[in-house]
């Protein structure tokens, strides 16, 4: 097992349409029609030969259930995959900003201020708070 790598990736385009069909348990043809359609499109060998990764047999797993067992038709299915994607893709990007608002948070003592103008537009600036004096208990 020493020339086994650490972790799988999931995105390596190792099967062939025949191995992914068997995997999704679907027909090769119908493979070869969604990757017409754009729906599920694995990556190509130098020859043209079709490659799928075990991301896409998730994806053709997750078409045949929206046909199957929801009953969506094939350009149902392209908006929701079109929505996941760009669904994906915002969640990555907060997770970015997130990332970054902890870093600056954590970069200096200075705090950060955000103003907003009514037109939209947005002002980023810095105060420092004011340390709290010690009052005298009162009496």
């Amino acid at each position: 097992m020493d020339g086994l790598p650490q972790r799988f990736d999931i995105d390596a385009p190792v099967f062939t349409v025949s191995v992914a069909a068997s995997l999704a348990d679907m027909h090769a043809q119908t493979l070869r029609g969604y990757d017409r359609l754009g729906l599920v499109v694995p990556q190509r060998t130098r020859g043209r030969g079709r490659r799928y990764s075990l991301r896409d047999i998730a994806k053709l797993r997750h078409v045949q259930h929206l046909s199957q067992n929801e009953g969506i038709n094939l350009e149902g299915i392209r908006r929701i995959l079109a929505l996941e994607a760009e669904l994906d893709g915002v969640r990555e990007q907060l997770d970015r900003l997130a990332d970054l608002v902890r870093r600056l948070q954590s970069s200096d003592r200075a705090a950060r201020v955000f103003t907003a103008e009514s037109s939209g537009a947005v002002h980023a600036g810095r105060f420092r708070p004011v340390r709290r004096l010690a009052l005298p208990p009162s009496r």
